[in-house]
């Protein structure tokens, strides 16, 4: 039996700077696995007190708390370097300078704590032609090149929603610079910054789809290789019913199984399958038969098959027979937080100052009234208090 151990990050304390989508996500996977996350939002009158608040538009909240704290002003600012004082990582997901220009640079905040992690998230490198330029998920993606190999043959790139930027090669990369340091901080025992951009993190995660354009694999225009839509054999169909099947029957015994369950038998010829000629008709022929049967009636036939071929499952449906949603990382000995069936499918959102008190007293014993007071929607520190 395995000894169960605490959550690998818990104990530590994790300063989130309000924004959206990357950074949060980032946040999230902290908290979900044992840190403890607040946020700090902007003040907008009135948090803190008993009047309920709409949540924020970030809906990636789970396990979090938040305070308002007005940034601009001193005060607000020096009740920030108090808790960062204390902290173990800052996630700041501004555009270049911001920090600086709110007298937060992070060559000052690591000489008042030497063992604090700043994680920076932008979307653009900060050297280079885009360094100043505002920009979303789609234009990260533009300028690492990734997405000009996504997409069918003779039409425009097309991006896959604001996956691959923003939550893969943004939030996910910055976790991952967060534990390297993390990792690093326990021989140094010093912090450091952890400086992430979109572009290198979506370019890196394209490093085969990069390599492979030298190769046969990937080096036809797009929507004409393998992987992009130009086989017939790595594909969605639509059915009968109008629900689809993936397809990705790529090895040899892999497609006999598919073309078995296809009942094109005449298709079993390997000579056939690599023949790039035979891939319009062959798709025609795929492309007719899924048409002959419902979604189900195709699950039914290649389900427990080493076909490759599987439902497209919609996020409704799963969410109406209660499908679990997990961690994406089991750690045996020391798991994470289990994700609770309520939140699984629906995010409350955060409210500005929702928590947040409860925690710093948590923290730090500071009690909203004595140590802290509220001025103009958000939290400063009382006079009297020595923090």
């Amino acid at each position: 039996m395995v000894e169960v151990r605490k959550s690998p990050l818990e104990g530590l304390r994790v300063i989130e700077l309000a924004g959206l989508a990357p950074v949060p996500f980032a946040g999230l996977l902290l908290a979900d696995y044992g840190a403890s996350v607040l946020r700090i939002d902007r003040p907008l009158p009135p948090p803190h007190d008993r009047k309920p608040l709409r949540p924020t538009a970030d809906l990636l909240t789970r396990r979090k708390s938040s305070v308002a704290v007005n940034l601009k002003s001193s005060e607000g600012r020096a009740l920030l370097i108090a808790i960062l004082l204390r902290a173990d990582i800052l996630l700041d997901p501004f555009r270049p300078g911001v920090l600086e220009s709110l007298s937060l640079s992070p060559h000052e905040l690591l000489a008042k704590n030497p063992r604090l992690i700043i994680a920076r998230l932008t979307g653009f490198r900060r050297d280079g032609p885009y360094a100043a330029m505002a920009g979303h998920d789609i234009n990260y993606l533009a300028v690492s090149g990734i997405l000009s190999q996504l997409g069918r043959a003779n039409g425009p790139p097309y991006p896959p929603a604001n996956i691959l930027a923003d939550f893969a090669g943004g939030g996910l990369m910055c976790a991952l610079g967060i534990l390297l340091a993390l990792l690093e901080r326990t021989t140094s025992g010093k912090g450091q910054v952890v400086d992430n951009n979109m572009v290198d993190g979506v370019g890196y995660l394209g490093s085969m789809m990069r390599f492979a354009r030298k190769i046969e694999f990937w080096n036809r225009p797009r929507g004409q290789n393998l992987l992009d839509g130009g086989c017939p054999w790595y594909d969605v169909y639509p059915c009968k019913d109008g629900g689809h099947m993936a397809v990705g029957a790529l090895e040899p015994h892999f497609f006999h199984r598919l073309v078995q369950g296809l009942e094109l038998p005449e298709l079993d010829n390997s000579a056939l399958r690599e023949d790039r000629a035979s891939w319009p008709a062959m798709r025609e022929q795929f492309r007719r038969r899924f048409l002959e049967k419902t979604r189900y009636e195709w699950e039914n036939i290649f389900n427990g098959t080493d076909a490759c071929c599987t439902p497209v499952l919609d996020q409704r449906e799963l969410e109406d027979i209660g499908k679990e949603q997990r961690l994406p990382v089991d750690l045996q000995a020391s798991p994470g937080f289990p994700i609770d069936e309520k939140q699984s499918w629906t995010s409350a959102g955060l409210a500005p100052g929702t928590g947040g008190p409860e925690i710093l007293y948590q923290w730090f014993g500071w009690k909203l009234g004595r140590d802290l007071q509220i001025e103009e929607g958000g939290l400063i520190k009382s006079n009297a208090a020595k923090l």
